[in-house]
This record gives structure tokens, sequence and C-alpha cells, in this order.
């Protein structure tokens, strides 16, 4: 015969092991998701940039271009198709096959692709609202202006 207190704390114990168990599987679950996140999030506009050097190499111009935002029909009025040849097509300073992609740094607003041709670096902005490509203004995210000089009125 069982005596009273024999089942006393086994369930509450059961019930701890479990709460330990749940809390481990959400705390591996989080970290799996919050890396995943860091390693994936820059992926559609990484791969932009690479499709643009596939375009480059396969000498289609007219594509590469377009990943730019401009078109034959609506040409971006800064960026010529002719200053972009000179820039990239066959002609250009550096062979495309030279281009290395080499490091990437997330913004919140895009991404800034670092790519290296021989002893220059030239620094590739792709916008996250539309993936369109240009040359990035600075090779940080959003680097610190030199403040204004207050000028006083003398007198």
């Amino acid at each position: 015969m069982s005596h009273y207190l024999d089942e006393y704390g086994v369930a509450e114990a059961r019930r701890e092991r479990l709460l330990k168990r749940g809390l481990a599987v959400a705390a591996i679950l989080a970290a799996a998701g919050g890396l995943a996140y860091w390693q994936f999030k820059d992926f559609r506009e990484e791969r932009q940039v690479r499709a643009f050097f596939e375009l480059l190499q396969k000498q289609d111009y007219r594509a590469a271009y377009a990943l730019w935002g401009c078109t034959e029909e609506n040409p971006c009025p800064q960026y010529s198709f002719e200053k972009f040849m000179e820039d990239w097509g066959q002609n250009a300073a550096a062979n495309v096959s030279a281009f290395r992609l080499g490091g990437s740094r997330s913004c919140p607003d895009g991404l800034i692709q670092t790519v290296t041709a021989g002893d220059e670096e030239i620094h590739l902005w792709v916008n996250r609202s539309d993936h369109v490509l240009s040359f990035a203004p600075w090779p940080v995210c959003h680097p610190r202006l030199p403040p204004e000089t207050a000028t006083s009125p003398s007198g």
C-alpha cells in the first residue's frame, strides 16, 4: 500500500523539467533565428551585385545598366550609358575579370559592397527598397560630417 506522501512533488518536478527544456529549446531557436537573420539579411543586395558582374562578364551592358535603374528609354541624366561604358565596358580601365568582391557593410537603407580592381577600391551602393545600384558616396554607412563652423558677425 502506498503512503500518502509517496507522490509528493513528482508533478512539480516533471513540470519544472518540461519548463527548463522548453526554455532551452526556445533559446536555441532564438539563437539560430538570429544567426540566420545575421547571415542572410543582405542576401538579395549581394545577389544584385553578383548579377551585375555576371552581366558585365557576359558583355550584356544594357542589362547591367538597367540594374543601375537606367534604361535606353529612360536614361539616367547623371550617369549616361556612354559614361557607364567608360567605367564598366570593354574599354574600361580595369578588366571585369580583374574585379574582386571584397567585404560588404550593411546599412539601414542599403548595402555598401567593396569591389577591388588591382589596388583600386570601388564602393557600390545597393538600395534596399528597389535594389538599384549606384556608386556609394562614402565607404561607410553614415559618416560623421564635420561640424559647421559657426561664424559670428564681426563688428
